[in-house]
């Protein structure tokens, strides 16, 4: 269909399926990742779950002494090397504590501005005598970290800040301005600040409280995670020394960008962790509340919800564990400092990132809609955690950028790869024009395939459905096209769902290759998968056909879209009862 390339290059999944056994799969992790996800789990339900009303009454005091206690545990210092005081783990470990911390989503944010958002800059962009003096006190929780990007009036457009740093003689500066929005904001000791020198060189900076000049506004009063603490940044006049200057003059945005493109992949895994929980909470209700003399577990009603909302916590988790085995793999093969390699693999994996901050984030908010309204009235008082857990997570698609500034991201990144050289995507929609041409029927060949051969052949024509709009958008307005932003945004989901139908589909066919005991269940669950994917594909993609073209142009591209999205009819009532039934027997998610 297209020119080989690396399946270890960002976006390769849309040109062409990779083995099976090539991507990693939570059936993969060692010994040593289930060792970490017990510890990380473990001080999550025993200190962290307990703690959270205190939490929720500001008490910071136990906010800082729980960061101390991860600090204890390793769980801070997965990223660094041990010179300073780290354990330097791969980022499947990363995301597999990430999950956990989902289970009090305050902490877990607290949680993620200093592990993620203050550690990883500082790794990544400082210089041998930051690391020395500002790694231990952070890895060892003794030291409270933030992350100071967002201002009033420079949210998704982060470069636009009005934040001033003043150069002086001796080659220090003077910080002004003010950020908002800052988790850890009341209470952090380290800040990263983000300030324009001479007005336009973007530039990010190391800033400590003790430096005098910085101080916190109120406390955001937020529709939820009201146990993380959320405050303004004043920097009036803040004296910062040159050696506190982070990366280079005016390279701010590499700073930027590629911690976010962290944070949106570890925001992927605790959205992954939130789902699991919402769907053990409603297994359990679901088997324990009766209605009509019978539990509702038993109605079809609800055996609907609780399969889709595992079929599609399955597909996000498929895909958190494929990115984290992109990332290690690209840093593994990589030579040199590994905060460097991690800095190309990051960058590498920026569309991949992006999609997994959008599908979780959709995915949680999707499968906690559905928790509140399996535990009914129930599930709207305060009482029961499923109202809290829904107020919290409301956040998580505007951290870390948008998700609609995802969305474009996504395709817009993709297109500057084809433009640049580094993905053929120009060369495999011509392709796809000439398959689409020749008289041979596309699609599936025979009814009688297996299973999983189905969906994989379905898949390929998901991948051949985002090249056919890509191509149709491509060739009608050429370098304007990321000015089309509802075609962007439809492009957008054409690729998240392939992506994650594609990591659903060879999970399940590496587990039924590994004859794991989960096989069947796993292939109920793609195949579900798929089949609802297949709707939103064909939705987004008539959307955006119908705004790039018109007449015969239309029908024509109407006439590939039906070829190429053939996808058995099969029966979704029988896959979601299946799977919500053995759920609710066992009351946890099946998979884990």
């Amino acid at each position: 269909m297209a020119p080989m390339i690396s399946m270890r290059k960002g976006g390769a999944w849309l040109l062409e399926s990779a083995p099976a056994t090539d991507v990693f799969t939570p059936e993969r992790m060692s010994d040593e990742h289930r060792l970490i996800a017990g510890t990380a789990a473990e001080f999550s339900h025993q200190e962290v779950v307990p703690a959270i009303d205190r939490l929720e009454q500001k008490d910071w005091a136990l906010a800082r002494a729980l960061i101390k206690r991860c600090g204890d545990l390793g769980l801070l210092g997965l990223n660094v090397p041990e010179e300073y005081g780290g354990v330097e783990l791969d980022k499947v470990s990363s995301l597999v504590v990430s999950e956990h911390m989902a289970h009090s989503p305050s902490f877990g944010a607290a949680y993620g501005a200093q592990a993620n958002l203050c550690i990883v800059p500082i790794l990544m962009f400082g210089t041998p005598d930051q690391k020395d003096r500002y790694l231990p006190g952070l890895v060892s929780g003794d030291t409270i970290g933030a992350y100071a990007l967002s201002e009033s009036g420079a949210g998704s457009d982060a470069l636009s800040a009005r934040a001033h740093a003043a150069r002086r003689d001796d080659g220090s500066f003077v910080l002004s301005g003010e950020k908002m929005w800052i988790t850890n904001g009341g209470f952090a000791d380290v800040v990263i600040v983000f300030a324009k020198i001479e007005g336009e060189l973007f530039t990010a900076f190391i800033v400590e409280r003790a430096f005098g000049g910085l101080t916190s506004g109120n406390e955001e009063h937020k529709m939820g995670l009201h146990g993380s603490s959320t405050t303004s940044l004043l920097l009036q006049d803040v004296p910062v020394p040159a050696a506190n200057l982070l990366g280079e003059i005016g390279k701010g945005h590499k700073v930027a960008f590629n911690v976010l493109n962290f944070g949106r992949f570890k925001l992927g895994a605790m959205c992954l962790g939130g789902c699991k929980t919402a769907i053990e909470e409603s297994a359990r209700y679901a088997a324990s509340r009766k209605q009509f003399g019978q539990p509702i577990a038993s109605f079809g009603a609800i055996k609907h919800k609780i399969g889709e909302m595992t079929a599609r916590t399955y597909a996000l988790e498929s895909m958190m564990y494929r990115i984290g085995g992109l990332i290690d793999g690209t840093m593994h093969a990589a030579s040199g400092e590994k905060s460097q390699a991690l800095l190309g693999a990051l960058e590498e994996f920026a569309v991949e990132a992006s999609i997994a901050k959008v599908f979780g984030s959709e995915v949680l908010d999707f499968v906690l809609d559905e928790n509140v309204q399996i535990h009914g009235g129930n599930g709207y008082v305060h009482d029961y955690p499923a109202e809290r857990r829904y107020r919290d997570a409301r956040v998580n698609r505007i951290f870390e950028g948008t998700n609609e500034i995802n969305r474009l991201l996504i395709p817009g990144m993709l297109l500057k790869r084809a433009i640049k050289g580094d993905l053929p995507l120009v060369a495999a929609a011509r392709a796809l024009r000439d398959e689409i041409m020749a008289p041979a029927p596309l699609g599936l060949d025979a009814a009688d395939l297996p299973p999983l051969a189905a969906e994989s052949k379905v898949v390929d024509g998901f991948r051949k459905t985002c090249l056919l709009v890509a191509g149709a958008a491509m060739e009608r307005y050429g370098a304007t096209l990321q000015d089309e932003q509802e075609v962007m945004l439809w492009l957008g989901d054409l690729l998240i769902e392939t992506f994650a139908a594609d990591s659903a589909v060879l999970r399940a066919r590496a587990s039924a290759a590994a004859s794991e005991r989960t096989a069947p269940l796993q292939a109920d669950v793609a195949r579900l998968f798929v089949a609802t994917a297949a709707l939103h594909i064909d939705h987004a993609a008539r959307e955006a056909l119908g705004a790039i073209a018109e007449g015969d142009v239309l029908r024509t591209q109407m006439a590939a879209l039906r070829r190429l999205l053939k996808a058995p009819p099969i029966n979704t009532v029988a896959l979601r009862r299946r799977v919500a039934e053995n759920t609710t027997a066992t009351g946890t998610y099946l998979f884990t």
